[in-house]
């Protein structure tokens, strides 16, 4: 089940944009997956390493359905991916960045998932404590178990 949603969508976009904003056109494709990696460190004191390795790969697994080319990825033992290098140089850099706001959107559903809305949310801005209007967002019914608004 795809968890990449409109609104995850939107968020991912607005985090690689946000990171990218000040790098040159020609890095941006290169720099999308960085917001993966800005997130590891947050994620695996909440999931440990072993927990952050097992959401990326999945979310890369859930990427894969609309862009094959991210089957040649794989996550190593420190939770960093492998082979995005050699895929810069292959695939359209639009496409490329398109298949990192996949993957993004499918790690932030995947947690939504496992923890809630509010806590994904905490985390962003944790990360992320200068993003523009990260408190208008709405990331769908978030966690069944949380308690309505």
């Amino acid at each position: 089940m795809s968890r990449a949603t409109p609104e995850m969508r939107n968020l991912s976009r607005r985090l690689i944009t946000y990171e990218t904003k000040t790098k040159s056109a020609e890095t941006i494709p290169s720099e999308s997956f960085h917001v993966c990696e800005k997130l590891r460190p947050h994620l695996a004191t909440l999931t440990g390493n072993a927990g952050f390795r097992a959401l990326l790969s999945r979310a890369l697994a859930l990427a894969n359905a609309e862009f094959p080319w991210l089957r040649t990825v794989h996550v190593k033992a420190d939770g960093s991916m492998e082979g995005l290098n050699e895929l810069n140089a292959q695939v359209e850099p639009k496409e490329f960045a398109e298949g990192s706001i996949v993957v993004l959107a499918q790690l932030l559903g995947l947690l939504v998932a496992f923890i809630g809305e509010n806590l994904t949310l905490r985390m962003v801005r944790e990360v992320w404590p200068k993003l523009p209007q990260i408190n208008d967002l709405d990331l769908g019914k978030g966690d069944k178990n949380e308690k309505a608004k």
